[in-house]
């Protein structure tokens, strides 16, 4: 009985391991959006998570929300310079997230400023 205990306590060990490993390190889609940052903003009580707005049109289905995971410094760096202006983001997309990452299955990893910014003519 004991033997059976301790066999049934290492194999859902080993399958929260496996969901863990496939959830984090394998995607689903990798893509490119374009539009404008309208947000980026640090948010959670306990675990503070990057998450972000991009306009794609008027309405509110033309927005995609993604997150940033907190170790990709130089992304969040520019998202937050960027921030009101026409970007690219190159972003992957996850099976799923877990609470201290963020609230999106999309993460961005990269992110370049496009076409003129109006603002900066001005």
């Amino acid at each position: 009985m004991k033997k059976f205990i301790t066999t049934g306590i290492i194999v859902v060990i080993l399958v929260f391991i496996a969901y863990m490993s496939f959830v984090y390190f394998v995607t689903f889609s990798e893509g490119y959006r374009s539009g404008e940052l309208i947000k980026i903003s640090k948010r959670g009580v306990i675990f503070k998570t990057w998450e972000g707005r991009l306009s794609q049109g008027v309405s509110e289905e033309q927005q995609f929300n993604f997150s940033v995971e907190s170790s990709d410094k130089e992304v969040l760096e520019k998202l937050k310079e960027y921030q009101g202006s026409r970007v690219k983001l190159t972003y992957i997309e996850r099976y799923g997230t877990f609470f201290w990452m963020g609230d999106t299955k999309h993460y961005v990893k990269e992110v370049e400023r496009v076409g003129k910014d109006e603002s900066l003519e001005n």
